[in-house]
Order: C-alpha cells, then structure tokens, then sequence
C-alpha cells in the first residue's frame, strides 16, 4: 500500500490553493484521469489548468480530510469541502460532503470526486435552489 502517496495527497489537499498547484504533479501521473460530477480532465498539465481556473474564480476553498480507506492500489478518501463564491449564495460559506475514489501505482492514474452537486451548487441558487430542495424533501417522504 502507498501510504507515503496517501499522506501527501491528505498534506497538499488540506493546504491546497492557487498558489501551490504545482504540487499536483508530484501526487498525480502524468496521465492522470480525474473525474467529478461536472468535468472529466485527462492528463496532469489539464488538471493543474483546471484548478487554476477553478481558484481563480473562489474566495474561499478548503478540504478537510475525515477518513482514508486504503487497500493495495486503490483508497477512498471522505472529506468535507468548504468554499465560497461571490456569485453563488452572496459569496457565504457553503459546506459540501464528498468521497474520492483514487487508483494508483506510482503516483495516482485515476481519481474520481463523488458528491452532491445539489448541495454543491443547485441548491444554493435563487429560484432553482428551493426548487431543488422541494424535490429532494418530497422524494424522501
């Protein structure tokens, strides 16, 4: 098991921000495939222009790392994601929980994010945001 691998993607993801994305390519291969619910990126250098673009344009954003489930070449990592954003919610901290599902030999080749991107961003939007809400309450009952 890759448990250095591990603590260093826990390390750069807790501290992680527009100023040291230059660390992503010492956890990620060179081919990396990352998927989330909105985007798949292909390759290190894209990945690396994603989160730039990603912080470029939030006022806040920090992981918080509270489990990592991890056997011979694979882990879950389950965190809680807060950010803000001025043009989502007037700029107010939004609180997000997900899990990533990384593969890895060397460095990690595959990471995928899953979430809720309701909680993430549909649901904190005016007029869709109730909307969503009201969906979610009544499917649940």
């Amino acid at each position: 098991m890759k448990r250095p691998l591990l603590d260093r993607f826990c390390t750069l993801y807790q501290s992680l921000n527009k100023d040291n994305l230059a660390g992503l390519k010492e956890i990620y291969s060179d081919n990396v495939v990352f998927v989330d619910p909105m985007h798949q990126v292909n390759g290190i250098e894209a990945l690396t222009a994603y989160f730039s673009h990603l912080y470029e344009n939030m006022d806040y954003c920090h992981f918080h790392i509270d489990q990592v489930i991890a056997q011979e070449g694979q882990a879950c990592i389950v965190w809680r994601m807060e950010y803000a954003h001025q043009k989502i919610k007037k700029g107010q901290r939004i609180v997000v929980e997900g899990a990533s599902h990384l593969q890895f030999s060397e460095k990690i080749d595959n990471h995928r994010d899953y979430l809720d991107l309701g909680q993430m961003l549909y649901e904190q939007l005016p007029l869709i945001g109730s909307v969503i809400k009201t969906i979610k309450k009544r499917a649940s009952q």
